[in-house]
Formats: structure tokens, sequence, C-alpha cells
């Protein structure tokens, strides 16, 4: 039995089918996205949705949608599902659903009556091509199919309703046709493995509703154009492969075509290789360069986001190649941002300040893994350059002040840590001045930077950073901890910020902390007791002012609870990793126990993945962006550190 396998009851139960999400991609931005019954909830969901850079830097529906009907008789039966204004939904083809899995694609099983018919998709890697294979398993008399395509042709952030300026043309292509909606769009192929006949039949469904966006505050419904149908009669035992594409498609080899990207999927038949999936759907290659998509479905890639998620989604796989490829692309945009040039490279916010910090923890995490000599050789340059950016006060927003700490300039005005939430035009939770995280992370890359100085034979700099990094020790101490046994969030001008946060977390994970091992516990310790939850810390204490736990309700609701209270596993994932770190074997168990609250993931939300972001009281529900990269990092990297210390530990009976 699979391991993702949804039976019957639930599927045609709407309340529990409908929040339950898929996503597939093709590692170079384009997705196909819908709930696991096929009924589009958000604006986002579509069967085939692509960027259109010539357009804009956004993705675009271009299909939203493909109905189809069994023919048997005379008698039709259609396996499509909409929800319409009113709360009706028609049609109402979950009815037919038998069983639902993924092993290495989705696969749906319908049964009509004595036909029973077989659903399978596909994401081809690299190409704008979503393929299906319907599969007739078994049928008692002659059957026809007829596909009903729902097309959209907009951007993700807006919809689309009836109007004049639609064109309706379209050509005959091989197996099927072609079409485009609108100028600047791209020509949307749709062609089968088999002849058929298409109808041109044009008409618009009016008043398709997304539940999802009304829940956010968003409109929510449009309307969706149908140019006509295919159909085509069907033996027992046949199967036709349908391919939509921004290019023709050679309908002869889509049968082979199909088999090809079946064999070369992960099965998703643990937690584990659910997770490898979901690590390799942030993949995005544009020409030779590769980046990390920092989620789905709206987020691009950002330079904070892709260090933090790199080791993670790469090292803790074993695809040290990815990796360095990553890097590199990362590696150039960073040194035109330090080098004051425009940035060519389509990664985002590298101007913030931790952007350099986090790259350097990145580079640590490759030396543990490919060895510190190699390490040296790969980016001793980068590290060097970095440290003497951050040092030489070269950075628009922060400065290194006499006493080793960092100091950031605008928090108040401008976001500038990973806590970016916004309201009116300024940041939600406005941390500023000399921020925890920042140091912390300053205190171990100065450390980390000389060991590397040291291999380097560069006698020199490794005093200079060992002497740096005794200055940032002992004034982290001095500025951060309290009497209450914890760190504050933030100092500025001498006023400290109490709230408890969970960024003071690193101070503890990280491999150099300037914090000894009674501070560190004590610091854990407030963490466990008021931050930590099954799916992660919290970003606020339940104890601290302000606690608003819910990530629910219009935007500007969204945006005050985002930083507030809510729960991330990419926290909890540096939290795991204090707790080994202090703990060790004592603590081994505790660490398998909180996996088990992510595991429970796999089979909620987006199946197979890790949302954005949890509800930070009961029932902790999975909220945000539906497939969250650093989350998903975080959790491999914990999976990765508990078959180490397994391991260590084996070897040491």
């Amino acid at each position: 039995m699979s391991y993702l396998r949804f039976e019957k009851a639930l599927m045609t139960n709407l309340q529990e089918s409908l929040p339950r999400e898929l996503l597939r991609t093709n590692r170079s931005g384009a997705y196909s996205c819908s709930t696991i019954v096929d009924c589009n909830t958000r604006r986002y969901h579509g069967l085939l949705v692509v960027p259109v850079p010539e357009l804009d830097d956004n993705n675009h529906v271009l299909l939203s949608s493909l109905d189809v009907t069994v023919i048997q008789h005379g008698a039709q039966f259609n396996l499509g599902l909409h929800k319409y204004q009113g709360n009706v939904y028609s049609p109402t083809g979950h009815k037919y659903i038998r069983e639902f899995d993924i092993d290495k694609v989705p696969s749906t099983l319908y049964r009509v009556g004595g036909v029973l018919l077989k659903k399978e998709v596909v994401f081809q890697h690299y190409e704008n091509r979503i393929l299906l294979r319907y599969t007739l398993v078994d049928a008692h008399s002659q059957t026809t199919l007829r596909f009903h395509p729902f097309l959209a042709f907009r951007s993700v952030r807006q919809f689309t309703h009836e109007n004049s300026t639609a064109s309706r043309d379209y050509q005959e292509v091989d197996n099927g046709i072609k079409t485009c909606m609108y100028a600047g769009y791209p020509d949307l192929y749709m062609q089968f493995s088999k002849k058929n006949q298409f109808v041109f039949k044009p008409d618009w469904y009016r008043g398709i509703e997304y539940p999802k966006e009304q829940e956010r505050g968003y409109a929510s419904n449009e309307d969706l154009y149908v140019p006509g149908y295919f159909e085509m009669n069907m033996r027992k035992g046949e199967s036709v492969v349908f391919a939509a594409s921004t290019s023709k498609s050679t309908t002869s080899g889509l049968k082979k075509l199909f088999d090809k990207e079946v064999e070369d999927r992960h099965p998703r038949n643990n937690f584990l290789n659910c997770l490898v999936t979901a690590a390799h759907q942030f993949h995005n290659r544009r020409g030779e360069e590769r980046y990390l998509l920092a989620g789905y479905p709206w987020f691009k890639c950002r330079a904070r986001d892709t260090f933090i998620a790199l080791p993670g989604l790469t090292l803790s796989i074993e695809e040290v190649d990815y990796f360095e490829k990553v890097m590199q692309s990362a590696e150039k945009a960073l040194r035109q941002f330090m080098e004051g040039k425009k940035i060519t490279y389509p990664i985002y916010e590298v101007d913030r300040p931790d952007v350099g910090l986090w790259c350097i923890w990145a580079i640590q995490q490759y030396a543990k893994e490919t060895g510190a000599e190699h390490c040296v050789k790969m980016y001793g340059r980068l590290l060097k350059d970095i440290i003497v950016y951050i040092s030489s006060n070269k950075h628009p927003y922060m400065t290194l002040e006499d006493n080793g700490l960092l100091y950031v300039n605008g928090g108040k005005e401008e976001a500038m840590t990973w806590m970016n939430s916004t309201a009116n035009g300024r940041p939600v939770v406005p941390r500023t001045g000399y921020i925890v995280e920042f140091n912390a992370l300053w205190y171990n890359a100065l450390r980390f930077c000389a060991e590397m100085a040291a291999l380097d034979k560069d006698n020199k700099a490794t005093e200079t950073l060992e002497k740096m990094a005794e200055n940032a020790k002992t004034s982290f101490v001095c500025t951060f901890v309290n009497e209450y046994g914890y760190l504050f969030d933030y100092v500025d001008d001498g006023a400290q910020d109490w709230s408890v946060r969970p960024n003071m977390i690193f101070a503890v994970a990280l491999d150099h902390s300037p914090l000894n091992q009674q501070k560190k516990k004590s610091v854990l310790d407030v963490c466990t007791r008021e931050l930590l939850t099954p799916k992660g810390l919290r970003s606020l204490s339940p104890k601290s002012s302000g606690y608003n736990p819910m990530y629910v309700g219009p935007q500007a609701q969204r945006d005050y609870a985002y930083h507030q209270g809510t729960a991330w596993p990419w926290l909890g994932g540096f939290y795991l990793e204090a707790c080994l770190k202090l703990y060790k074997r004592s603590r081994l168990s505790f660490v398998e126990r909180q996996m088990v609250g992510y595991e429970d993931e796999m089979f909620q939300g987006c199946i197979g993945t890790i949302p954005e972001l949890f509800d930070g009281n009961p029932p902790f529900t999975g909220r945000g962006a539906m497939s969250f990269a650093m989350n998903v990092a975080e959790i491999l990297r914990t999976m990765e550190q508990l078959e180490k210390y397994d391991f260590n530990m084996e070897g040491t009976k």
C-alpha cells in the first residue's frame, strides 16, 4: 500500500479533501497545483501555471483545469469539480473517486458504473509541459471520453472575466489544437497521444469561486473560457496521454515521454522521500544558473532564504553538486551588491544586512560535509571578502561598532530581518540596533573564518579574526543577557526589547557561541517553556505583549499576526540542533518525537511537504504558502543530524 493514500470516504467528503492540495513543479519556475479532488480553491491554482517574462515577473495560469466526461450508452458522467457562488459545486465528479494515492506520481481511480478510469499526472522537468495519462482499466461496453479545457490566461495575482477582447481563434495541430487568448502570451498547445475530434463550442463558465481567497479577504470569483471539447473512443485497457504545453509536442512520443518522466521521479514511500521530493521542487534553473525558490505558490528566489535553506535542501540529501551550483549563482549576486553594482541575477533582497552572515553559515555547513581544506579552496576568498566588506562598514544598513557588535540602522522604517511583515508601510516588528541573531551569526562567522584562515596559513588574518571574535563575545554577553535567563531580542540606544522571541536560539545552536554552557541551557529552557510547539518555535511567547498566534483573516489582520506568535518549523530545526549539542543522547528520543509532528503534515495541507507557518495555538493549523523551502530544509537537516548521531553512537559501542 502507498505511503500517501486516501480512501473514498475522505475523497468524497469535501470538508476533508478540499483543504488538501497537491503541487507539481518543473524546476524552472512553472508549476501545476490544485486540491486532491481537482477543485481549484485559490487563484494560484491551475493545471499549467508558467512564468511569462515578456509580461512581468509573475506566474500566469494558462490552463486552469481539464474536465473529463465519461460517456456510455448516451449517458454522460462529468468527473470535474468546480465551486460556484452560493456554495454550489458543479459538476460533482469527486463522488466517483474510489481512491487516490501518490507514489512516484499522483494517481486517481474513478468508478462510474462498470467503468474504472485511472488518471495519473506528471510535470515534465525543465519544460512547460504537464502530462496526464488516462487508462480505461475496465469497461463492459463502448466508452467515450470527452475533455473540456478551462482557460484563464491571466496572472496568478488577478482574475479573468468574460470579455470581448479574448481571442477565440485556434489552429489545429497534431492530435489537438493551439490557442492564445491575449497578445503577449505564449501559445497553449493541447494535444493527445491518440487521434481525436475537437468540437469548437466556445463558452464562458461564469462565477467560479475560490474559497481560499475569500478566507484571506480578497476578491474570489472569475469566469473561465472553454473553447470546446476533445472527444475520443476508448477500449478496455487502453491509455491515452494528454499534454498541455507552451511548445508543440510530438504526439507519437507522448506515452514514452510519460513513462520516462515517471521513471525519473523519487517514490514518496516514506517521510524522508516525501521531503526529498519537496526539496527538489524548489530547484529553479534559468539558463546555466541555478537557484532556490523560497516557496510556492507566490515566493520568488530570496537571498536570505537561499542561504538558510541551501544546506538542508542539498547537503543533507547528499547533493553537494547542487549546493555548489546554487552558491555559484548566489555568490555572483552577492558580489555585485558588495561592489555597488546593479544586481543582474533574479535574487531578491540581497541588500538585507544578515545575508552575508547566512552565506558564511551555509559555507560552514559545506565545510562539515566536504572537509575544511576543500572548503577553503572553494570559498576561502568569498569568506574573506564578506568579512572585509562588513568590517569596513560598507554595508548601507549596518555598521561594526567599537564594541565588536553589528548595529543595524533604519529597522524602524524598513524591515531588516526575517521578521519582515509590514503594515501601513512600516514594519510590524521594528527590530533595529543590536539584533541578537545578527550578532550571534557574526561571532560564529568570525570564529569559523579564523579556522579557515588558519588552514590557509594566513596567520595575520587568523589573529585579527580571533581578536575581533573575543571583543564580540564580551560585548554580546554584556548587551543581550538579562537577569531572567534569556536574551534581549534587540537593543537600541540603551532601550532593550524584553519580548521573548526565538531569535535567541541561534546563540545556542550555532557551532560557535558567545555563551557559556550555563547560559546556553538557560536560553534553551526558556525557548522550551514559552516558544516550543509540535510545529516549531513560536515567533513570540504567549507571555509577551502583542501575542497573536492565529494567522487568519484579511491581509492586514494576518500581517499583524505573522511574527507575533505563529510557529515556524525552520526555527524548530535550530532549536533541535541546540538540544542535541547541549544534551546529546539524553535528548535523542525527544528530538525524534518532535519529528512526528512534522510527519503528520505529509497528509495535511499540501501533500508531502511543509507549509510556511502554523498557528501558535492548538490545533497548530498550517497556514501561508503551501510549501516553504526553509522549513523543508531544516527538517531534512535535523533528520541528517539524527542519522549521524545514531551512527556515531553505534561506533562507540
